[in-house]
């Protein structure tokens, strides 16, 4: 099942738990409540996801899920869209990009991992040497929107998964995470939406 269902947590609302706007880590956390058979899946589930500014330089993302009266599958994923070169800047197919990771699964017609595992070696999903993002994407139906296998952490410990750097405006974007994977997606369904500034987003705006 896609993004949990025809009505998945991103289209449904969330309320405000608790905020802080000020300080050296001004945060906000959303909380949600999913009650049995909801999308067709059982048990009530206990969601937050809080986002904190840290510094001037860092976001970080915090996603928590309990189930409270049955077992239930939950994996959630954030889903922003990141241009370097600035939102009205066009695609992000000049960007550079370094995944570290050395495996993928592949999906099927649905989108859906197979189950399988797979190497990147040979394939357009090798980005374990730093890559320009649009210099291979031709050779997939429609841009990239896998997921990559990450090297088991100790615990809860972060670790460093990727690297996007845009050369245009020299800003580099270094991504960590305590997760087992991550999914990379060149925003391949984007079309004529209509966003900041009246500037009109296409497919492969955004990472």
């Amino acid at each position: 099942m896609l993004h949990g269902g025809k009505i998945g947590f991103s289209d449904v609302v969330w309320k405000v738990e608790k905020y802080q706007n000020e300080g050296h880590a001004p945060h906000i956390i959303f909380a949600y409540r999913s009650y049995d058979g909801e999308q067709g899946f059982p048990g009530d589930l206990s969601v937050t996801v809080g986002y904190t500014l840290v510094g001037d330089k860092q976001l970080r993302v915090t996603m928590k899920a309990k189930a409270l009266n049955k077992a239930t599958p939950v994996n959630l994923a954030q889903h922003t869209y990141w241009n370097l070169g600035g939102h009205n800047s066009g695609d992000i197919l000049s960007e550079e990009i370094q995944i570290f990771a050395s495996y993928f699964t592949p999906v099927d017609s649905q989108l859906i991992p197979t189950g399988h595992i797979v190497s990147v070696k040979g394939t357009p999903y090798d980005f374990l040497k730093p890559h320009i993002v649009g210099s291979r994407i031709d050779k997939l139906p429609h841009g990239y929107d896998i997921n990559y296998v990450l090297e088991a952490g100790s615990g809860n410990k972060m670790k460093k998964v990727a690297v996007v750097h845009d050369k245009k405006s020299g800003i580099v974007m270094k991504l960590t995470t305590n997760q087992p994977g991550v999914q990379f997606y060149t925003a391949n369904s984007l079309k004529n939406v209509k966003g900041k500034g009246g500037f009109v987003y296409q497919p492969h705006a955004a990472v």
